[in-house]
């Protein structure tokens, strides 16, 4: 819902709070190598079905080249300094 509404506005950025702090290689929870990942593309969400966004929303932001943060929620500042520009998290695009 939130992906098809960025795009019926023409947001510039989806923010998305979660609770991790980004996108990993592997479920961190489960596998001690996964990775935290800084920035990655739709597509290789897509390809290697990382389980961030359904693949529908990956998609329809791929496809109106909306840019995702996804960052943690806690600690509460996270939101902040995600609305101030910092890049918190990891940026999909």
């Amino acid at each position: 819902a939130a992906a098809l509404k960025a795009a019926e506005i023409g947001a510039d950025i989806l923010l998305m709070a979660k609770n991790i702090d980004g996108v990993y290689t592997a479920d961190p929870k489960t596998d001690p190598t996964a990775v935290r990942l800084d920035a990655l593309a739709y597509d290789r969400i897509l390809e290697e079905h990382l389980n961030v966004i359904d693949s529908t929303a990956a998609c329809l932001l791929r496809d109106n080249a909306i840019p995702t943060m996804i960052f943690a929620l806690d600690p509460p500042e996270n939101i902040v300094r995600v609305v101030c520009g910092e890049e918190v998290g990891t940026k999909v695009n």
